[in-house]
């Protein structure tokens, strides 16, 4: 007998929906439990679609008292014997997705609108107030109607922030707005049971983290590093029917299947010392079309992203040569400004944590997985280099094709295509930067379909490419010639490692004019 498909979790970010409708869930509530019993108000960053909402959810229906939904589940057992448990408390539940706030007054319709039905629940009638005092006495109703403390849930607040980056009257405004909203937050602290707060960034300037001191920031705790995500033990523990089916459409042994996987979703790492959690939404796609696709990224990579690290000259070859630091402030605040892209690219979900060096009290950061990797330098590639689309010749595909046949007219009629269709935002721009950013990326996707290996240490070869028939070694010199570039190749035997190698070898020295930011001279040997 076939075995009915279960229901995967893809999208669903609402914990009654999928306790009620049978979906597969990895239970998370002993993590609810915890904070539930904790006498703290938080603070959780994590990157978009890695199960914010859905935790947040959760939490709501816990302190609703909805006991039905939790059958089954850790936090059930952990209750047990608490009499306390499962009140039903006044829940005030801010969710700022589902708006744009590109325009004026945006925000403040989300907040009216929230608030009025949560009078409407009350009966609590405020008009004429801001929204800061609707707030205020909504929290001291509802307080006084039910002799519970409040419980306040605060959903991807930095939307409204977020959003408004590229208008900063805006955005500032919007700071202005939540200055006076979260203030409420403090100044009724008498009213508030529990605080729980989520975002993708941390902006430190504004107040929600400056005046409430008391909020505590659980980003970087090793004791909820698997809050959201899913660690390699839940994968294998809850989804083997999908990755069973996932095996035989693919044709793969299970081991083999659940390499992949690792590689494609894996890898993110909130702490130090904390587990290695999967993208939950990539991971759920990849069951359900059982094919390791790049599921993240079709939700959209911010453009002002792409935009910060082109402006501020960000040399890119660091996102692979392990050379990016960060202390934990640096990862904990982001300020807002374009100076530095680090702390955006961390909290986003582009880097995550390799290593800490305790003796400099140091992060190391790099990419999580291949599917951020490849997705990130395929949308910067275009913001480099605006001709590069697929099937005018100057797409990773045309490039690859040429690599496979040897065509070594052709790989260098690609480059000097590729330069000369880039367009230099002024005369100051730096060659340099853009020569080694366009042949990092263009070599780094090449390197999803064949070996390839760029370099960036003195005395070794620049780039390494190898293919089932053809090897070949790069070696790229500015304002130098191509002949001087071949030489060093010759002179440092780069190829000795595959002298007792069969395929054809071809040493290729590249030369770039930084004058007439062109690729001027090409040599190979073989």
């Amino acid at each position: 007998m076939m075995q009915e498909e279960r229901n995967l979790p893809i999208g669903i970010q609402s914990f009654e929906k999928l306790r009620e409708e049978g979906f597969i869930y990895v239970d998370k509530t002993a993590f609810v439990y915890r904070i539930a019993h904790i006498k703290v108000q938080f603070f959780l960053s994590r990157p978009r679609r890695f199960g914010k909402s859905l935790f947040l959810s959760t939490l709501r229906a816990y302190w609703e008292g909805k006991k039905n939904l939790f059958k089954g589940l850790e936090i059930e057992k952990l209750e047990e014997n608490n009499p306390d448990a499962w009140k039903k408390y006044p829940v005030f539940y801010f969710d700022f997705n589902g708006k744009d706030y590109t325009k004026n007054g945006a925000l403040e319709e989300k907040l009216s609108a929230i608030l009025g039905r949560l009078e409407k629940e009350y009966d609590c009638l405020n008009e004429g107030c801001s929204p800061e005092e609707r707030f205020e006495n909504l929290l001291i109703t509802a307080y006084e109607k039910t002799g519970l403390h409040c419980i306040v849930l605060v959903d991807e607040y930095d939307k409204p922030l977020l959003e408004t980056v590229d208008n900063k009257e805006l955005q500032e405004h919007n700071k202005a707005v939540f200055k006076g909203f979260f203030g409420i937050l403090k100044s009724s602290d008498e009213y508030i049971k529990s605080v729980f707060i989520t975002g993708v960034t941390k902006f430190h300037k504004i107040s929600i983290f400056s005046d409430l001191n008391q909020l505590t920031d659980i980003s970087l705790s090793e004791e909820f590093s698997g809050i959201c995500g899913i660690t390699e033990a839940e994968l294998r523990t809850n989804f083997a029917p999908e990755i069973a089916a996932m095996t035989k459409k693919r044709n793969i042994p299970e081991e083999e299947c659940f390499k992949r996987l690792k590689k494609q979703y894996d890898g993110y790492r909130f702490c130090r010392n904390g587990v290695n959690v999967y993208n939950p939404f990539s991971l759920m796609n990849a069951l359900f079309y059982k094919e390791f696709g790049s599921y993240w990224f079709r939700t959209g990579t911010p453009t002002f992203l792409l935009k910060v690290l082109r402006n501020s000259r960000f040399d890119v070859r660091k996102f692979t040569n392990k050379t990016i630091y960060a202390t934990e402030s640096i990862l904990q605040d982001y300020t807002g400004d374009e100076m530095s892209p680090i702390p955006l690219l961390y909290q986003s979900g582009y880097l995550t944590i390799d290593e800490y060096n305790e003796h400099l009290d140091r992060y190391t950061l790099c990419f999580p997985n291949e599917e951020v990797k490849y997705g990130l330098i395929n949308s910067l590639m275009p913001s480099y280099v605006p001709d590069v689309t697929k099937g005018n010749g100057l797409d990773i595909f045309s490039l690859e094709n040429y690599i496979e046949s040897g065509s070594l007219d052709e790989i260098r009629n690609y480059f000097t295509a590729l330069f000369a269709s880039i367009t230099y935002t002024s005369s100051e721009t730096i060659f340099e930067h853009y020569f080694q950013t366009v042949m990092y990326l263009a070599f780094t996707l090449l390197g999803q379909y064949v070996l390839c290996e760029m370099h960036t240490f003195t005395g070794r070869i620049d780039c390494k490419v190898e293919t089932d028939k053809f090897i070949y070694l790069f070696e790229f010199k500015r304002d130098e010639s191509a002949e001087n570039a071949l030489k060093q190749i010759e002179d440092k035997s780069y190829d000795l490692p595959f002298a007792a190698d069969n395929r054809k070898i071809y040493k290729i020295g590249v030369s770039f004019d930084s004058e007439k930011r062109i690729l001027s001279d090409w040599k190979v040997a073989e």
